[in-house]
């Protein structure tokens, strides 16, 4: 064999081996079989949904205010410890004007507290309409029957509420738990409106209080209870209540406490809140036959539903 064949037979020799190894920069990798997530995305992302997610409010359904034949009522069996509700938030007016576009109310500041009277001559403030029937539609016969208008005021310690309401017969027998069926006031009110600007269901910074003038008649001793949260269910003696009047026509003035909602009042703040007015005809029974509000649509789980107040100074 001549030396140019021998040499040719050695560089093939020396070609395979090298190929055969794995030399330095070199290093083969496996293809993986399927994508790997990238762990530290997936890890913020746990967390985002852990800040963000709410647990579900235990909701129970038993007779109460109603928008549909059967009447509907948020509460627990039994009142429990209060609990520190959120605090509010202010909203940039447009977007919650937005998304609350049921109706709109301002609460005017009152330099000097009202008089409690019943009798609300001395707020010189909008009144508001409350006559849209939202539930019994079929026992309500017209304005004579029941209808009402409301007055809004704020000062540093309490929410004033005035409302007048039109009334052929004024009738509240029940007490405690049982005042909504009798001629009565409900506030709905959404402490913490950024938070749940969108959330279609009550949840623990919703409140629902409900006003009895007079148990048998404007003179006799006045409730409040607060159906929701359920976590502070129960009798607020913490509300005043002032009444006069009786068939035909009565009116009722309202102080809330702001430490009921767990707010620090400031103009500016906005919350979701409606009014609506309770209706017994017959003095027989303890039985809520109609209610009006100031919106149509109103309902009671659903807060979207609910109108806008802002607190203006």
């Amino acid at each position: 064999m001549n030396l140019r064949i021998r040499i040719s037979l050695v560089a093939v020799a020396l070609l395979a081996a090298m190929l055969a190894c794995n030399l330095p920069g070199r290093t083969a990798e496996p293809t993986p079989s399927e994508p790997t997530p990238n762990r530290t995305m997936t890890a913020l992302f746990q967390i985002i949904t852990q800040q963000v997610t709410l647990a579900p409010p235990s909701v129970v359904n038993t007779p109460d205010l109603q928008l549909s034949t059967a009447t509907e009522m948020v509460s627990s069996p039994s009142p429990t410890a209060a609990t520190t509700p959120l605090p509010p938030a202010t909203v940039t007016p447009t977007k919650a004007a937005e998304l609350r576009p049921a109706g709109r109310a301002a609460a005017a500041f009152l330099s000097t507290p009202p008089v409690m009277d019943g009798v609300w001559d001395e707020w010189g403030t909008t009144a508001f309409p409350a006559r849209l029937v939202v539930f019994g539609e079929e026992n309500h016969d017209g304005k004579e029957d029941q209808e009402g208008s409301f007055r809004i005021g704020w000062d540093s310690t309490y929410l004033y509420l005035a409302v007048k309401v039109i009334d052929d017969e004024y009738v509240q027998n029940a007490t405690g738990v049982d005042i909504f069926k009798g001629d009565s006031i409900e506030l709905l009110f959404d402490v913490d409106l950024q938070g749940d600007l969108n959330s279609t269901e009550l949840n623990q910074d919703d409140y629902q209080l409900v006003i009895s003038p007079g148990r048998g008649g404007i003179a006799g001793p006045k409730e409040a209870y607060l159906y929701y949260p359920s976590a502070r269910v129960g009798a607020r003696t913490d509300v005043v209540i002032a009444s006069e009047g009786g068939d035909g026509l009565y009116r009722v003035e309202i102080a809330i406490p702001w430490t009921l909602f767990g707010i620090n009042p400031a103009s500016g703040q906005q919350y979701g809140f409606l009014v609506s007015i309770s209706d017994n005809d017959n003095p027989a029974a303890n039985v809520q036959q109609s209610m009006v509000s100031n919106v149509a649509n109103r309902s009671l789980t659903n807060p979207t539903t609910w109108a806008l107040l802002t607190l203006n100074r």
